[in-house]
């Protein structure tokens, strides 16, 4: 433990020897230098105190340093601690593990006073940093109040520091000191005792006696120390103080009033940081410590002194009574009692208290669970369904609490679920009595140390299969019977017939007999048909086997009524013949004539035979041989319309004569014709525009013309309730004319061509003959409805549309005037209005209102164009201020902002002696700042440049006077006792070297690094970072970064870059690596 601080004042040399004692610990470890941050009474020490000699030996080992500093203006709280009852005692400390060498000490400080503890940690063998964790009492992390009032530092000697500043007595109490590293654990606490110097003597009357002379701060009062003022006494006449500690509280006001004390609330506060003076204990010669802490299983030993060892003691939990018993047991040690507890667990983490008469000290143990491991976690598992499951894992401690998730769900372990939990000492079991399919997923174990998972896999039941079903052919009416035998026996199924459930039937029979499954059906029919399939239940396999029912196909001639089946019918009349016939499946019927077979017609259970005359066409093209069917239905007409020709190719069409009997012989091949077709209807009728005596209608041409071509087309009108008028025309456009004012018309078109006129094309609804007004309506552009900005001199062009009937008339106003033709040129079309200006200026800028009027309709819309140009200069520039090194300006915005907003200010600079101007900064938006880093003995002028959108100002405002920055004279400063901050950017004082390596020879890269805080070193090849890579160790040792390679071979050559980082920034060297092969008798490979 360390104690320094400028403020108390140390009254006597004890406490400075101490201090010397506790700085020979460093030398005796090795080290010659002291720590940059101890000052104060440490250097105090040094120079009243017995010389320190300086060690010799080995370098110390490498450990890990943090310091975090409590500031005396401190807004948060330490919480209220209780500080040991003797101080100057020794005390036993716990033996050090392997993280923790140096464990840090209890001590003691004054109010206002600073003290040090230190923790040095074993990293030597660490891979990475462990994590150091400080606390106040049981919980209070002190790493979450980091930052203004709380520093956590860590030293390039790797000592862990706990450095308390300005010290307040509610800073007193018990601490804890945790090193975590991977699953390695070290812990130690210590206690802080916080006095208040007595010695210290105030005059309570000028103290807190409120004036304009002489003013006390809370500061003061803490410290003992005031601001005297000329004409104040030494030594107060009466003692206040005494004369307060003995009245009682509500006498404070009264007696403050007859001493003159105006600051009550100051005065409370003051008796309320005065130390109580404690009792000393008469049963106690040493009590309980406020806490201990010890590891879930461990031993812990609770020790008191008694001043009287007849008195009878007695120890308590939680207010019960503790009694002798295997686990709590009692010993006796001259004047010591001591209580042992074995076995810790969570049940003993409680409030222990010790009666010794009439008197009792209390002390909280805390238990420390350790965190639970998996030791062995649970396997794979591949299995069938209704199978039994039985997932197991072993944990590192009985009785432990693990949690069983299935798919990151957590699995439900209810009465009513599948799943049953049971545990056997360290092992722990997930039972699924009979598994499904559903089961299948990932199943893991959660324990506060670790986690296991496994995947579970349910496929269905392989089945064996002794006789399958067969396919069958069953006469109509005869029964069926289906057999099939598989193992295991004890399995049920189901049947199906053609993917329909088979239920039990007074026809119908299912039957199984051990292996055997059977279906029966007594009289088949033709229902009974299809895909038969077995299923058994719980399995992937199913059995299936087809039956067919069949029934012999039969002629029932019969139903004709004719004597020996014999015909007779009059040459030239139709015959129809209709015999039933049956047969499962539907049997083929075939009609024939000797050896010829004649068409018939078949409809489901009759076959129809039809003898009449019909005839047959077919057709060719005129230099084409082959003859093609044209009917595929016999026609009985003596007229046909052949479809489905070749239009503008001549053909010719020959005929046969068909009836039952067979074909004649073809007609005479006919005259050769040429097809033609007219158009397709034309296309899009509509109507263009509509006037008191006229309406003008348009389309388009057909979408097919043909080899006929287009001749024209013909358009239809008529008034309702008259004849058409027709009008021929060659363009898709037609005004009809001279139409009554009021009257309806419809109208249609068709095409002509040589085949004739097309299908007409009508408008929907007839037309009013009546000039439709339709309102102005201003369609401005996307771009034109924000402000549109231009630079001065380039081209406006402005397109705004428009829609109206009749022509609308348009007009521009500009600020209520009309637009002068001779400063922007509008031009107005049916649909659109243009305003132009061919070389842009400022006067043109402004709000354009445009209106378009159709009779008593009207619409407007406002542009706005702004034409923007370079902003003037600021209008003036003024050196506010000059100091040290810096210069202040301040300058007022232009008068002319180039119509445009300033959007920030270019300040330079030129040193007098040359007047040549330098950038200070660029795009700055307000109108001060202060120049700084300027050279001691130059004079300098200044000026600003605006700036806006179109860019910096043409000319710019210098400062008219310039500023001179002088040399301050020397002043003797007071040396303040603060901490010097060696903190530093990585820099490499030794680069790495480009270096030759050997085959299968270890090879090492060394550079040199100086930074604080200690900077992170990465290694990398080829620009890839060096992770985790057997072939490759990674030394730091007091700044010297050493890489080794183990056995290279020519695969490791490359570029090597050691990089170093830390919170003030970063450097990195490289150097190339080439690996040569190994020597033999030849040479170098």
């Amino acid at each position: 433990v360390e104690t320094d601080g400028k403020k108390p004042e140390p009254t006597g040399p004890e406490p400075l020897q101490a201090v010397v004692a506790q700085e020979q610990n460093p030398v005796e470890n090795g080290s010659n230098q002291r720590e940059p941050s101890r000052v104060g009474v440490n250097d105090q020490a040094e120079s009243s105190g017995p010389a320190v000699k300086e060690g010799t030996s080995s370098p110390p080992p490498a450990v890990l340093s943090y310091e975090f500093v409590f500031p005396y203006w401190s807004v948060w709280s330490l919480g209220e601690g209780q500080a040991p009852e003797d101080v100057d005692k020794p005390i036993d400390n716990p033996p050090l593990s392997t993280l923790l060498i140096e464990s840090p000490q209890s001590g003691t400080v004054t109010v206002g006073g600073d003290i040090t503890f230190v923790a040095k940690v074993e990293a030597k063998d660490l891979l990475r940093k462990p994590t150091v964790k400080w606390f106040k009492g049981k919980w209070m992390d002190l790493a979450s109040k980091t930052g203004k009032h709380l520093q956590l530092k860590e030293t390039f000697e790797r000592q862990t520091k706990m450095h308390i500043i300005k010290a307040k007595d509610n800073y007193a109490g018990n601490y804890r000191c945790e090193v975590t590293y991977k699953d390695k654990f070290d812990s130690c606490s210590f206690d802080l005792e916080v006095k208040v110097e007595s010695s210290q003597a105030i005059d309570i009357r000028s103290a807190f006696k409120r004036s304009v002379r002489c003013v006390y701060s809370y500061f003061h009062l803490v410290h003992g120390k005031t601001r005297e003022h000329k004409q104040q006494d030494d030594t107060p006449e009466v003692d206040v103080w005494e004369i307060l500690k003995n009245a009682r509280p509500d006498q404070y006001e009264k007696i403050a009033f007859m001493y003159g004390i105006t600051d009550l609330r100051g005065l409370l506060k003051r008796m309320k940081k005065m130390p109580k003076e404690e009792k000393k204990s008469a049963a106690f010669a040493k009590k309980l410590d406020p806490a201990y802490q010890v590891d879930k299983g461990g031993k812990i030993r609770l020790v008191v002194e008694l001043a009287d060892p007849t008195v009878d003691l007695k120890w308590y939990k939680n207010g019960q009574e503790i009694r002798p018993t295997p686990k709590y047991i009692f010993e006796h040690k001259g004047t010591q009692r001591i209580m042992v507890i074995n076995n810790c667990s969570s049940n003993d983490d409680a409030a222990y208290s010790v009666v010794a008469g009439e008197e009792k000290c209390t002390t909280e143990l805390f238990v420390k669970e350790l965190p639970i491991k998996i030791v062995k976690g649970i396997e794979p598992v591949k299995t069938t369904v209704n199978e039994r499951i039985e997932l197991e894992c072993e944990v590192s401690e009985e009785g432990a609490q693990v949690k069983w998730m299935k798919n990151g769900v957590e699995v439900p372990t209810g009465v009513r679920s599948r799943y049953r939990v049971k545990c056997e000492g360290t092992k722990h079991y997930l039972v699924i009595d009979d598994a499904s399919k559903e089961d299948t997923g990932t199943y893991s174990v959660m324990a506060s140390g670790g986690t296991s998972e496994a995947h579970v896999q349910v496929d269905l039941k392989p089945l064996k299969v002794f006789q399958d079903l067969q396919d069958m052919t069953v006469m109509l009416g005869q029964p069926i019977k289906l057999h099939c035998e598989i193992f295991p026996g004890n399995v049920p199924g189901r049947w199906y017939r053609n993917g329909q459930l088979i239920q039990p039937s007074d026809r119908l029979n299912i039957i199984h007999r051990a292996k055997i499954h059977r279906l029966e059906i007594e009289t088949s029919s033709l229902h009974d048909a299809g895909d038969y399939t077995f299923v058994p239940e719980g399995y992937s396999q199913s059995l299936s086997a087809k039956i067919h029912i069949i029934d012999p196909p039969r002629v029932h001639l019969e139903s004709l009524n004719f004597p020996d089946n014999t015909v007779t019918v009059v040459a030239g009349n139709k015959l129809r013949l209709e015999i039933p016939i049956s047969g499962e499946p539907a049997p083929r019927v075939v009609w024939m004539k000797g050896e010829r077979v004649i068409h018939a017609e078949t409809y489901g259970d009759q076959t129809s035979l039809t003898i009449e005359v019909t005839d047959m066409m077919e057709r060719k093209k005129k230099q084409s041989s082959r003859w093609m069917r044209l009917n595929f239905d016999l026609i009985k007409e003596t007229s046909f319309e052949p479809k489905k020709m070749i239009e503008g190719v001549p053909y010719e069409v020959r005929i046969f004569a068909v009836n039952a009997i067979g074909v004649s012989k073809p007609s005479e091949p006919s005259k050769a014709f040429t097809p033609l077709a007219v158009t397709s209807e034309p296309t899009m009728l509509v109507v263009d525009d509509v006037t008191d005596t006229t309406v003008t209608v348009k389309w388009r041409p057909p979408e097919t013309i043909g080899a006929a071509g287009l001749d024209g087309y013909l358009v239809e009108y008529c008034i309702e309730g008259s004849e058409s008028n027709l009008n021929n025309i060659e363009k898709t456009k037609y005004t009809i004319t001279g139409l009554t004012p009021g009257c309806k018309i419809l109208v249609r078109v068709k095409a002509i061509n040589k085949a004739g006129a097309s299908a007409p094309r009508t408008l929907q609804h007839s037309v009013l003959v009546k000039e439709v007004v339709e309102p102005p309506k201003i369609r401005v552009p996307r771009h034109l409805k924000q402000t549109y900005t231009r630079k001065v001199g380039e081209t406006v062009n402005l397109v705004v549309p428009f829609q109206g009937k009749p022509r609308p008339k348009v007009t521009w106003i500009k600020e209520g005037n009309p637009v002068e033709p001779s400063h922007v040129s509008i031009r107005n079309t049916d649909c659109d209005s243009i305003i132009f200006i061919r070389k842009a200026d400022r006067n043109h800028s402004g709000k354009y209102e445009m209106t378009v009027q159709v009779e008593n309709h009207v619409d407007t819309a406002i542009i706005d164009i702004q034409i923007v140009d370079l902003p003037g200069p600021p209008q003036c520039v003024t050196i506010e201020d000059v100091w040290g090194e810096n210069v202040a300006l301040v300058w007022t915005p232009p008068k002319d902002s180039g119509n445009a907003p300033i959007t920030g200010y270019t300040i330079q600079k030129a040193d007098k002696k040359t007047m040549e101007w330098f950038t200070c900064i660029e795009h700055y938006h307000r109108t001060c700042i202060t120049i700084t880093e300027l050279v001691v003995g130059n004079e300098y002028f200044f000026r600003v440049f605006s700036e806006n959108m179109c860019g910096l100002s043409e000319l710019a405002t210098q400062t008219k006077k310039s500023a001179l920055i002088v040399k301050e004279g020397l002043q003797m400063k007071i040396p303040e006792y603060s901490d010097h901050d060696f903190k530093e950017p990585p820099k490499f004082t030794q680069p790495l070297i480009n270096t030759f390596a050997v085959a299968g020879y270890n090879a090492t890269l060394n550079c040199s690094v100086r930074a604080n805080p200690r900077p992170k070193v990465i290694w990398m090849k080829n620009k890839m970072t060096i992770f985790e890579d057997p072939r490759y160790r990674m030394f730091s040792n007091q700044g010297v970064c050493t890489l080794e390679i183990r056995k290279p071979s020519p695969y490791d050559g490359g570029m090597y870059t050691c990089k170093a980082i830390n919170d003030l920034g970063e450097a990195q060297v490289e150097c190339k690596l080439e690996v040569k092969g190994q020597c033999g008798p030849g040479g170098v490979h």
